[in-house]
């Protein structure tokens, strides 16, 4: 497509979203309009990898507990995770925490006001970046999330693969060549509520789409074929086998400190594989592990089984609990913990599921 073919293709593709976004746009948030730049990066960072239907409940949880920046710095990692509990992808949590107190602490409560300020925050990327800037700021950055990738490939007809390098360079050139740099803050809301409510995923509603006239997919009725990705890679499938046991209504629970999956969250005795494991293996593993006298027989324990689905691994969840005489000497990584104090600390969504499944069964 020629430079000037393509100016008039994206001067018609603003004019007409923007006209759209005043006229039809009804899409509510509670962050929508925002201009404090705490609440904007609060809700783009609980939004990364999140619905929106579900994490406007985080988002108000947090604006309740946490109401600006200092709060927010101020509060221990344990209650920052607990509010954050259920929502997954926790490094965003512990990036969360390392931001609000590098810029409550070092910056003076001070938010930055440049996209090549704010870019340098830890968990930020080129999207939160720009969103930041332009909502905050009306910096003339655009956004360019799945909402952008799925309109402006069926829009323009394009094949580039969106996860690959080139795609994303492709197409964050081709949203900052249609944005409205006098608007910038409206433009890419505009565009992001299109995805969201009118070229869907899935059922495009491309009758009522502004741009339908000069949608290259819609013309040649290609729409289910845009956006396209790369061939998905093969989700990691790992067995974790979780350990209950009971002692006076207290169980042993320990903060997962490794640089893997749900650092910072809590759990209880756990032997992991790589594959499922037969219960004498397991026996034989927990023996090495753990010095216990741990029941022989399958049969004494009230066993659980659970999974949770990651980005990229699937954790194969078993729950084997039961009750102990006397409680053992040798669990000094662990803490015996009631009821009440269990309530209080964060976990994995596959063990506060454990926990919801015997509550309902007590």
């Amino acid at each position: 497509m020629k430079n000037n073919q393509l100016d008039s293709k994206c001067r018609f593709f603003r004019e007409k979203l923007m006209g759209w976004h005043l006229e039809s746009n009804k899409r509510e948030m509670p962050w929508k309009g925002e201009k404090d730049p705490y609440r904007i990066w609060l809700s783009e960072i609980i939004l990364q990898q999140t619905r929106v239907e579900q994490g406007w409940a985080y988002y108000e949880r947090f604006l309740k507990k946490f109401p600006n920046i200092s709060a927010l710095a101020r509060a221990s990692d344990q209650v920052v995770l607990k509010c954050w509990e259920g929502l997954g992808y926790y490094t965003r949590c512990r990036n969360l925490i390392h931001t609000a107190r590098y810029i409550a602490f070092e910056r003076k409560g001070l938010f930055p006001s440049t996209y090549d300020d704010i870019i340098q925050l830890k968990g930020v990327g080129p999207y939160t970046a720009a969103a930041i800037a332009s909502f905050a700021f009306n910096q003339p950055h655009a956004v360019v999330d799945g909402n952008v990738f799925r309109v402006l490939s069926r829009y323009h007809g394009l094949s580039t693969p969106i996860d690959r390098p080139e795609g994303k360079k492709l197409f964050q050139s081709l949203a900052q060549l249609s944005l409205d740099k006098d608007q910038p803050g409206q433009y890419n809301q505009a565009l992001m509520d299109l995805g969201a409510t009118v070229c869907k995923p899935q059922s495009p509603n491309c009758t009522d789409c502004p741009l339908k006239k000069n949608c290259t997919a819609y013309k040649t009725a290609t729409v289910d074929q845009f956006p396209v990705k790369s061939p998905a890679k093969a989700k990691r499938n790992r067995w974790f086998y979780y350990l209950i046991p009971v002692w006076q209504g207290k169980i042993p629970l320990r903060m997962r400190t490794a640089g893997d999956v749900w650092e910072g969250l809590w759990e209880p005795p756990l032997i992991e594989s790589a594959r499922p494991l037969r219960f004498d293996a397991l026996l034989k593993q927990l023996n090495e592990t753990f010095e216990i006298d741990w029941p022989t027989k399958q049969s004494s324990y009230e066993r659980v089984n659970l999974r949770q689905v990651l980005s990229h691994q699937e954790i194969h969840g078993s729950f084997y609990r039961f009750e102990l005489q006397t409680k053992p000497g040798n669990f000094r990584l662990f803490k015996w913990l009631s009821a009440k104090q269990r309530s209080v600390i964060p976990y994995p969504k596959l063990i506060q599921n454990y926990w919801a499944e015997v509550d309902s069964h007590e």
